[in-house]
C-alpha cells in the first residue's frame, strides 16, 4: 500500500496485471450480458528540485502546476534521479461486469502484483490490483433507471444505469460478476539534450 501512495505522489505509469475471476455455477443472462469500461490518464512531469538527503522532490507537470512530496525509503533508486529528469506517467483503471441468471453472491477476492527496478538502476516500478466479487440484483427501477445490488455481507448499493437498454433480460435474482482493476507504474527518463 505504501508503494501505491508514493507512486501516485510521483505520478505513476500504468501497468496491467491479470487475475482469474472466480467460477460461478450459473448461466449467462440474455445478451447483452456484460461490458468493460477502461479509463487511462497519461501525464509527463519534470523534476525541478530534489534533495537526496531529505528525499524531498518537486515535480512540474505539463500544465505548469507543481507537486512536492517526500519519497519513502521504498524508492530505493532515488540517488539516480536528477533535476531535469522526466517522469512519464500513465494510470489505468477498468471495470468489467457480466450478468448471470441465478447464482449467489460471493465475497470479494483481491490480487496484487508489482515490481521495481533493480538497485542502482534508474527508478521504475509498477503495481496493479484486481478485485473480483459477485453481487445479487435485489431491485431494478426502470424509471430512473437504476439497479440495487446486495453483496455477500448483506450490504446494498444502488447505481444509476448509464445505458438502460443493458437492462433488457436482466431480472431481480440475477447475479453480476464484477472485476475492478487499477494499475500504475513509474518510469524516470533522462531529460532530452538541448
Amino acid at each position: 500500500m505504501k508503494l501505491v501512495k508514493y507512486a501516485l505522489a510521483a505520478l505513476c505509469l500504468a501497468f496491467a496485471s491479470g487475475c482469474s475471476t472466480p467460477e460461478v455455477a450459473a448461466t449467462p443472462a440474455a445478451a447483452p450480458r456484460g461490458e468493460a469500461v477502461v479509463a487511462t490518464i497519461e501525464v509527463t512531469a519534470t523534476v525541478t528540485s530534489i534533495n537526496h538527503e531529505t528525499r524531498a522532490v518537486t515535480l512540474k507537470k505539463e500544465d505548469g502546476t507543481e507537486v512536492s512530496f517526500v519519497a519513502s525509503e521504498d524508492v530505493q533508486n532515488l540517488p539516480q534521479v536528477q533535476v531535469g529528469d522526466v517522469l512519464h506517467v500513465v494510470y489505468a483503471e477498468a471495470l468489467a461486469y457480466e450478468v448471470r441468471k441465478g447464482g449467489t453472491a460471493a465475497a470479494p477476492m483481491t490480487a496484487v502484483a508489482g515490481g521495481a527496478a533493480e538497485l542502482g538502476q534508474r527508478p521504475a516500478g509498477a503495481l496493479a490490483r484486481q478485485t473480483t466479487a459477485t453481487v445479487a440484483i435485489i431491485a431494478i427501477d426502470p424509471q430512473v433507471p437504476s439497479v440495487t445490488f446486495q453483496g455477500p455481507a448483506g450490504n446494498t448499493r444502488t447505481i444509476k444505469v448509464l445505458h438502460p437498454e443493458k437492462l433488457e433480460g436482466v431480472r431481480v435474482g440475477d447475479t453480476v460478476d464484477v472485476t475492478f482493476t487499477e494499475a500504475l507504474a513509474i518510469k524516470v527518463v533522462e531529460a532530452a539534450a538541448k
